[in-house]
């Protein structure tokens, strides 16, 4: 008998309003057994339905919600209508040779990321219900975009949280140890086996692009630079590029994209960039366009103190080593760093920097990364284009 979850009363109100998630201390009773990460069904307190997806027991997030038909279930064809929605959508925005393919609950597919790399595809399998729909979804995903290759990487801590241990490794197919994609007319070498995230960070598309009109005829500080998205972009019309990571490895394939675009303006430096940025200062060094794009300061509520500080640290330094006149593009990418604290800090910041700042430009995430208006969860990306005077 399947599980049927009935709520505590008045606990269905933000699950009507489109929140896609039924944590464990909201439920009253449940009803029925089955194997965890089956298909269960939830009930207001007065038992009248609310939707169906998969339990898990061991999670906070007792069930995801994906269902809110009665007499629907979790056939091969909900999932074929899914994914090419999910398709669908992108095409229409005119996405082509890699974008995400499919952002978990905002796709309606809790839990599920899928990614596009040119002739291959990447996925996430993120909780213990989708996990267990592993093998349905590769096989509709290899018959639906005929793929040269799907490659797993479910390396992500948040599986622990639903009793998942990482994993990765090739799906289907055969997977290269590294791509070339295209991004805004620019080629990046992509290691989808080991490279961050899925390979790389796709969400920043649209960002990039932008960053080029504030790069034209500049020197341009590229800090956390990873493998040189922002770098590639703006290095077509600046003057110059240096990159900085703290990782070799990183600064290794900027070099090795600057080669792939014939770019001859694009220099590294492997250090710690809050060092960096502190010795600059010290210096008298100046840019024209500062970018800061720092992996995410703070993964957890408690955190959020202490990447504040962080954030308001490298954006102080940041202002103060662009000329008068330049910019600085900053952002954040953990969703608990709201867009109000993030401004906050950055009022703050300018604050402090003793420089006069305008703001010029406020981006998020890319149009195939969109966001749930009522799961704040799903919104993450704060992007701001400063002029600094």
């Amino acid at each position: 008998m399947a599980y049927s979850i009935y709520l505590k009363r008045g606990e269905e109100n933000r699950l009507r309003a489109g929140h896609p998630w039924v944590y464990a201390n909201e439920v009253a009773r449940i009803e029925g057994k089955d194997k965890n990460g089956s298909l269960a069904s939830v009930y207001s307190f007065d038992g009248k339905f609310v939707g169906k997806g998969y339990i898990n027991h061991l999670s906070k997030i007792l069930v995801r919600l994906f269902i809110y038909d009665e007499n629907e279930s979790d056939t091969d064809e909900l999932f074929r209508s899914r994914l090419k929605a999910a398709a669908d959508y992108r095409k229409k925005l005119g996405y082509d040779n890699s974008f995400r393919l499919v952002f978990a609950e905002a796709d309606n597919l809790p839990a599920l990321i899928v990614d596009k790399y040119a002739d291959w595809l990447v996925c996430q399998f993120l909780s213990l219900g989708m996990d267990k729909q592993k093998e349905r979804i590769v096989r509709l995903l290899a018959e639906m975009f005929a793929p040269k290759g799907i490659y797993e990487r479910s390396d992500v801590a948040v599986r622990q949280k639903e009793g998942l241990e990482e994993r990765t490794g090739v799906l289907f197919g055969e997977v290269p140890d590294e791509i070339i994609i295209e991004e805004n007319g620019v080629k990046m070498s992509v290691d989808l086996k080991h490279g961050q995230k899925t390979g790389y960070f796709l969400d920043q598309k649209e960002n990039r692009a932008c960053a080029r009109k504030y790069a034209e005829g500049a020197e341009v500080l590229d800090c956390f630079s990873n493998s040189g998205g922002f770098s590639m972009n703006v290095a077509s019309v600046a003057k110059s590029v240096l990159a900085v990571d703290i990782s070799r490895l990183a600064t290794e394939t900027v070099e090795r994209n600057a080669k792939l675009n014939g770019y001859k303006n694009v220099a590294t430096l492997t250090d710690d960039v809050f060092e960096v940025l502190r010795r600059f200062k010290t210096d008298g060094k100046k840019f024209d366009l500062v970018i800061l794009d720092p992996p995410a300061f703070c993964k957890s509520a408690d955190e959020v103190k202490d990447a504040y500080r962080g954030y308001k640290d490298i954006n102080i330094l940041g202002m103060k080593l662009v000329r008068e006149g330049g910019f600085l593009i900053t952002s954040s990418c953990s969703h608990y760093m709201t867009f109000p604290l993030f401004e906050k800090m950055l009022a703050e910041a300018a604050k402090e920097s003793g420089r006069r700042v305008r703001t010029v430009e406020l981006k998020s995430q890319a149009p195939d990364h969109p966001s749930l208006l009522l799961a704040d969860e799903t919104q993450y990306l704060k992007f701001f284009v400063l002029q600094i005077q």
